[in-house]
């Protein structure tokens, strides 16, 4: 029995064979467990265990946008639940199908369309791959789309809008939020809705954004257009190190308060500088918080910023001390050389370890309480062996604290182990007045806190939810939305 619970909707002969009619679909069991599993750490640890989990009753594949829409009529036609799914990166649980159904994977729907080199704007199809994209448009067309999530080599340019994802150098580029001007959309009845497309517009609200992190429940993004640059000809790296987390907080606040906004401005606290770079005694504890700055683009724009960048955090005004220390620049290479490398995760995993990462995102003046009190309600939760931050993203407002915890609770208490860490940590952030999720969205792991943490505004997104898909196919079961064959429950 599968550990989410949830009402299981089969799908008719007649339906399956009106979906073969419209594009390839696969019904082979074998085939199946591979598309109903994200990179959900739980959903991994049901892996290792081998408890199985809700299997769709197909894949269906479109290659072209008519056939996504196609397949929608057919399902919302028969009241069948869609998951869309494509390089199934997510950390959530979005792409599972809690209900069974049909899982629509996009992958085949991939390529670029064309890039206006004048306007510099890239039009691209939604199923296509993060690495080949970038390498596509730096090769043929002199220009990067800047967007380097640490999946980039799983993941495509759909999921990163469905879910609000945010690369490692948002700071100088923005999130997907940030590049996305327009989008091409098939709603659960099959119409096709095109939004945006100027570089600003007063014509209503704004209708690109209504989708952009609505994880496939509100309508599925087939095409984009998205904001890109001309190749950087010219990079800076620097790192510092900080007696105190907060010390280096208040160094990237001034930073881009004086308007500076370096590609990556990357914060460890002293734990997990230790672990990444050895700046400890061996304890575990480190020495100190080591800052990684890295800023590529035009050399006297970012040499503008590098100046900023050092006098702020070298500056004496924290109070307390001295500033930052220069720290070794080879330290940035360090960590491009291995940032996208999670290996380990299978690694503790299958010794039994229970391992997870949560980020959120606040203002400046909230981020060293938020730093604070999350740690404490990680640290309280029996079993837990490791709790740690770093920030990961910086701008002008504030930035995003990503958070990593590990414990080694008896088998067992596995699922309680890790449920209970995520009640701690997230309770303490909505608590502490910060955003619920910087850019791995809600999923079903996040599902629970959403109305806490949408206020009244969980009504005006169960409402759009009704206009736009009245018979509730589109992916069922996520970010806490109420669904027509009851809500997922875990463990």
């Amino acid at each position: 029995m599968s550990p989410l619970q949830g009402t299981v909707v089969e799908v008719p002969r007649a339906v399956l064979e009106r979906l073969g009619d419209v594009c390839p679909v696969d019904v082979d069991p074998g085939n199946l467990d591979a598309v109903s599993r994200d990179w959900w750490p739980l959903a991994m640890i049901w892996a290792a265990d081998g408890t199985p989990v809700t299997l769709p009753a197909a894949v269906a594949r479109p290659a072209t946008a008519s056939a996504v829409a196609a397949v929608l009529r057919v399902c919302n036609d028969a009241r069948i639940p869609v998951t869309a799914a494509a390089g199934r990166s997510g950390v959530s649980g979005a792409s599972m199908p809690v209900h069974g159904g049909v899982v629509l994977d996009l992958t085949d729907l991939s390529g670029v369309v064309g890039v206006d080199d004048t306007a510099l704007v890239l039009d691209v199809r939604a199923g296509t791959f993060g690495a080949p994209l970038e390498a596509t448009l730096r090769a043929e067309h002199a220009v990067t789309l800047g967007h380097w999530p640490q999946s980039i080599d799983l993941s495509t340019v759909g999921g990163w809008l469905a879910c609000r994802g945010a690369g490692q150098m948002s700071t100088r580029y923005g999130k997907i939020e940030d590049m996305v001007v327009g989008l091409d959309v098939v709603l659960a009845d099959g119409r096709a809705v095109h939004t945006g497309g100027a570089p600003r517009a007063a014509v209503g609200p704004d209708l690109t954004q209504l989708f952009v992190g609505s994880e496939g429940t509100l309508g599925i993004i087939t095409g984009a257009r998205l904001r890109v640059h001309p190749v950087p000809p010219a990079e800076v790296r620097a790192a510092f190190r900080f007696e105190r987390f907060t010390d280096g907080l208040d160094a990237c606040r001034r930073i881009l308060r004086r308007g500076a906004t370096p590609a990556v401005l990357r914060l460890y606290d002293a734990v997990e500088s230790d672990r990444h770079f050895d700046t400890g005694d061996g304890d575990g504890d480190g020495d100190g918080a080591i800052l990684l700055v890295l800023d590529e683009g035009d050399p006297d724009l970012i040499d503008a910023v590098a100046q900023v960048v050092r006098a702020e955090c070298t500056a004496t005004s924290f109070g307390h001390g001295a500033g930052a220390a220069p720290a070794d620049a080879d330290l940035v290479g360090r960590w491009l050389a291995t940032r996208n490398d999670v290996s380990a995760l299978g690694h503790f995993i299958s010794e039994g370890y229970v391992v997870d990462t949560m980020e959120i995102a606040a203002r400046w003046s909230d981020l060293g309480v938020v730093y604070e009190r999350v740690l404490t309600a990680l640290g309280g939760v029996d079993h837990m062996l490791l709790a740690s931050a770093h920030l990961s993203h910086s701008y002008g407002d504030g930035g995003c604290l990503y958070f990593t915890f590990g414990g080694r609770p008896p088998i067992e208490q596995r699922e309680a182990f890790y449920r209970a860490a995520w009640d701690a940590g997230m309770r303490a952030t909505l608590a502490s007045g910060a955003a619920l999720s910087h850019h791995h969205g809600v999923g079903l792991n996040r599902a629970r806190f959403v109305q806490d943490a949408l206020g009244e505004g969980f009504s005006v997104l169960e409402a759009t939810k009704a206009a736009l898909d009245p018979r509730g196919i589109l992916n069922p079961g996520k970010l806490g939305l109420p669904s027509p064959w009851g809500d997922p429950t875990w463990p």
